[in-house]
């Protein structure tokens, strides 16, 4: 996530300079932050908002653009095209996918197990951690030595994460992961990240 206000600062720089303000919301929409897209921490409104990946709950590949007409409307039929675009069994899983979002909750969940995660992570002591940080179910562990080791140990615990930028594990759960699947995970992760 950017610091605190820089979105907002970029929306205002935008709008008072004529630009279109495009988010990219494919690793961070769809509650992964714990609002609907991550955008809303700032309040604020894109112009156009890119979202994929959480779209079809990772059951089909399926991306979109979403925009107002009058932005959108500059295309006319046959001007733009893809090759796998308004696939209808796509769309169709996508439907689905938003639907269970909403019924079961899962951006408020995201934002709650996000917290009791990040809380129990945050305890940790180790000279290996630098920050632990996130916000929702998007979590980083940045490291003052490389991340890949510390990967390939969790691995072997049983928790699979990725290293970020060298120096960070990123953590993303399912949206539906349940408390009880978290202390697990953490006490894993306690064990690799306070080894002496």
């Amino acid at each position: 996530m950017p610091p605190a206000g820089f979105l907002k600062q970029a929306a205002e720089v935008c709008h008072t300079n004529r630009v279109l303000l495009i988010t990219d919301e494919i690793q961070s929409g769809l509650g992964r932050t714990g609002k609907l897209f991550a955008y809303m921490h700032e309040g604020i409104r894109p112009d156009m908002l890119i979202v994929g990946k959480a779209l079809a709950g990772g059951f089909y590949p399926v991306s979109a653009v979403l925009s107002s007409n009058e932005i959108l409307g500059v295309y006319n039929p046959g001007d733009h095209g893809s090759t796998f675009g308004g696939n209808p069994l796509g769309c169709a899983v996508a439907r689905t996918a938003l639907r269970v979002l909403v019924e079961e909750h899962l951006v408020e969940r995201s934002a709650e197990m996000g917290k009791y995660f990040l809380g129990l992570l945050k305890s940790m002591r180790s000279a290996a951690i630098k920050e632990v940080r996130g916000v929702g179910l998007w979590i980083g562990i940045e490291l003052h030595g490389a991340a890949r080791p510390y990967c390939e140990a969790l691995k072997e615990e049983g928790v699979l994460c990725k290293e970020t930028h060298d120096r960070v594990l990123r953590i993303a759960p399912p949206l539906i992961i349940t408390k009880d699947e978290i202390d697990w995970g953490f006490a894993r992760i306690r064990k690799v990240l306070e080894k002496p």
